[in-house]
C-alpha cells in the first residue's frame, strides 16, 4: 500500500509539472483552447446548411462529434509530450531520481486531463453561442463529458506506449494523424452512420468512437425525435460498450506503457 501511494504522489507531482508547462509555452495553450473553437466554428457554419437531419439540426447533432474528435486527437498530447521529453534527456533525468517507474507515464496521462478539461470547456461554451444546447439537464450531461475524458485517457495510455517505440515529435503526429484521423471520420461524428456506404458503415458502427459520439449525444439530448433506434449492439448500448473499450485498452497498454519506459533508453 506504501508503495501505491509512494508511485501516486511521484505521478501527481510528474502532473503537475506537466500543467504548468502551459503557462511556459504558449503554443501548447493556443492548441488547446483555439483548434476547437475553430473546429466548431467551421464545421458549424461551412456544413451547418449543406446537412439535412430529419427532425433537429446539425449544430446540435455535430457538437457531440466534435467533442469525441477533439479528446481523441488530445491523446496525443500524451505521445508528444513523452516524445520531447526523450529527445531532450528529461526522461533521464527523471531515472536518476528516487521516484516510481510508473510515475513518469501516469503523471503525463494524467495531466492530459487537464488539458482535454480545457478544450472542453471552450467548445461546449463555443457551441452554445452557435446555438447547441443541452436537454436532459446538468446531470447526464456532466455524465457525458465525464465518458468523453474517460475515452480520451485510456487513449492517452496507447499514445504513451506508441511515444516510448517511435523515435520522435514528428514521428508520433504522423502516426496520430494516419490512425486516429480516419477512425474519427469513418464513424457517426459529423453524418449519420446509415448515410456510409455498407462497408464503411459496418465499420462505423462498431467504431468505438461511434458509440462515445451515440452516448454524448443521448446524454446531452441531442438525438431528434423520431430518429430510429440503432441496429446494431454498439450503439443501442453505447455507454457500456465505451467503457468496456475504456477499460480494456487501460489494462493492456497501462502495464505495456509501463514496463516499456523500464527498458527504454534515451534517443539521440
Amino acid at each position: 500500500m506504501e508503495e501505491v501511494l509512494y508511485a501516486v504522489g511521484d505521478g501527481i507531482a510528474v502532473a503537475k509539472r506537466n500543467v504548468i508547462k502551459i503557462r511556459r509555452v504558449p503554443g501548447i495553450l493556443v492548441s488547446v483552447l483555439i483548434s476547437p473553437i475553430l473546429m466548431v466554428l467551421l464545421f458549424a457554419y461551412v456544413f451547418g446548411s449543406s446537412i439535412d437531419i430529419p427532425g433537429g439540426t446539425y449544430r446540435e447533432f455535430l457538437i457531440s462529434g466534435i467533442f469525441a474528435m477533439t479528446v481523441t486527437f488530445g491523446a496525443t498530447f500524451t505521445g508528444a509530450g513523452l516524445a520531447d521529453d526523450m529527445q531532450k534527456g528529461i526522461i533521464d533525468r527523471f531515472r536518476s531520481l528516487p521516484m516510481s517507474r510508473s510515475a513518469v507515464v501516469f503523471g503525463r496521462t494524467a495531466s492530459d486531463v487537464v488539458y482535454n478539461v480545457a478544450s472542453l470547456a471552450i467548445m461546449a461554451a463555443t457551441g452554445l453561442a452557435v446555438g447547441w444546447r443541452i436537454h436532459d439537464g446538468i446531470g447526464p450531461a456532466l455524465a457525458g463529458f465525464g465518458l468523453l475524458l474517460v475515452f480520451s485517457y485510456a487513449l492517452s495510455w496507447v499514445m504513451a506506449y506508441v511515444a516510448l517505440l517511435v523515435p520522435s515529435v514528428e514521428v508520433i503526429g504522423n502516426v496520430s494523424f494516419m490512425v486516429i484521423f480516419p477512425l474519427t471520420f469513418i464513424a457517426n461524428t459529423f453524418v449519420p452512420a446509415a448515410n456510409l456506404p455498407t462497408p464503411l458503415r459496418i465499420f462505423a458502427e462498431w467504431n468505438p468512437v461511434s458509440a462515445v459520439t451515440q452516448a454524448v449525444r443521448e446524454l446531452f439530448g441531442n438525438i431528434p425525435p423520431g430518429t430510429p433506434e440503432p441496429g446494431v449492439w454498439p450503439l443501442q448500448n453505447a455507454a457500456i460498450y465505451t467503457l468496456a473499450w475504456a477499460a480494456i485498452i487501460i489494462a493492456v497498454f497501462a502495464p505495456l506503457a509501463v514496463r516499456r519506459y523500464t527498458r527504454v533508453g534515451v534517443r539521440k
